[in-house]
């Protein structure tokens, strides 16, 4: 393997890659094919709940293995795996929250949650925020509030309409109209905005007085990363639909979304097939979401993600950072300019410690490490953070 094989042969997301040459990860830490070990601040942008090649999760993927693999497309066969990852999420959400449709990604999962809210309610009309990042197939595209991002790709789907997160003078928006109003429980790509002043309450409140559906998209801040199993249980706000993904079988490609049974029926008649996936419920990746489940929640991992964003806070202090943006572990320093950031983040890789950019806030730096990540690990890593910072001079970056 080489970088120039890389360059060669596999597609490129953006002109200048990190490249890291990848030998093995574990724990909290990515070790490349020189020996180096570069402590994981970002966990593959929030996926990796229990960091690298968590001994439960590879447990249960090799025992899965032994069993079976892809026998057939989703919702056909009864899967253990599958079954018992949805019974054990349905135990733990609200009442309303029952029934699980598995999926491929997060961006899937928002397009059948799409999908649901049109069929379920009759209308076509989609809500969503401005800034906001729900994937980029292209229903998930069509909700995103960046238009620079999404000219290229035109025409989207049809009768999406834009407000202001936290701005509670657009929920007049919200309309008899309205299928849906599909919200990130906290903006993701727009810097780890959360909702102010009972912002979401607000939107739940609006759409039952309308009849519209809310969708609420924790592909990042779910599983534990803001102190809570779901971000919305810190706002006391219950969806209709729950997208979910990333950081559900640490490390590996899943999503789901979550109604009641009522709704999630309109999927299965009228027309059959309402949606379908050949891969969903996958028993290999279902059993990791199982175990991941399991360890997130038959411990006190959530109670430390709080203790640990404390110690975050306490240890990035310095004239560089205006400040620390999002909850729990899903963090966003943001710096005086973009200059600061990039700074930050291509010396931080060159140090061995991993930090990334954030989608539509480049004065921002994502910290989103695993949930199992120590106070040791923390110390080291805001330790060469405030180092970068201080050596940071004007026009230094690389």
């Amino acid at each position: 393997m080489s970088k120039k094989d890389f360059f060669t042969y596999q597609a490129q997301t953006t002109p200048h890659p990190l490249a890291l040459e990848v030998s093995h990860a574990k724990g909290s830490y990515v070790y490349d094919t020189d020996g180096n070990a570069h402590l994981d601040f970002v966990a593959g942008v929030s996926a990796c709940s229990l960091g690298h090649c968590h001994p439960k999760v590879v447990g249960a993927i090799k025992a899965q293995l032994d069993e079976y693999m892809h026998v057939m497309v989703y919702g056909e066969y009864v899967q253990k795996p599958a079954v018992e990852f949805s019974k054990l999420l349905s135990s733990l959400l609200p009442s309303n929250l029952n029934t699980t449709y598995l999926v491929n990604s997060g961006t899937e999962a928002m397009e059948g949650a799409l999908k649901l809210a049109r069929r379920h309610t009759g209308r076509s009309e989609i809500i969503a925020a401005k800034n906001a990042y729900h994937g980029n197939t292209m229903g998930s595209l069509s909700l995103m509030g960046l238009e620079e991002r999404k000219s290229p790709f035109r025409p989207l789907i049809p009768d999406i309409r834009f407000v202001q997160f936290n701005n509670e003078e657009d929920l007049s928006k919200i309309t008899e109209k309205t299928a849906a109003v599909a919200l990130e429980t906290i903006q993701g790509g727009a810097g780890f905005i959360v909702p102010k002043n009972d912002y979401l309450e607000k939107v739940r409140a609006r759409c039952n007085k309308v009849g519209a559906l809310l969708i609420l998209d924790e592909i990042q801040p779910g599983f534990g990363r803001t102190g809570k199993l779901f971000a919305f249980e810190h706002y006391n706000c219950t969806p209709d639909i729950l997208v979910i993904g990333k950081g559900m079988a640490s490390g590996l490609p899943v999503g789901a979304f979550v109604a009641s049974k009522q709704i999630m029926a309109d999927l299965k008649d009228n027309p059959k097939l309402g949606h379908i996936t050949t891969f969903g419920g996958n028993p290999v990746i279902a059993a990791a979401s199982l175990a991941t489940l399991k360890e997130i929640t038959e411990t006190d991992l959530i109670h430390q993600t709080l203790a640990k964003e404390k110690l975050f806070r306490k240890l990035l202090k310095h004239p560089l950072i205006k400040e620390i943006r999002g909850k729990g572990l899903m963090l966003a320093p943001t710096m005086q300019n973009k200059d600061v950031a990039d700074y930050l983040i291509l010396e931080a890789a060159k140090k061995g410690l991993i930090l990334f950019w954030l989608l539509f806030e480049p004065k921002a730096v994502r910290i989103s490490p695993p949930l199992t990540i120590s106070m040791k690990e923390i110390e080291e890593g805001c330790d060469h953070i405030i180092s970068i910072l201080n050596s940071y001079r004007p026009n230094t970056v690389n």
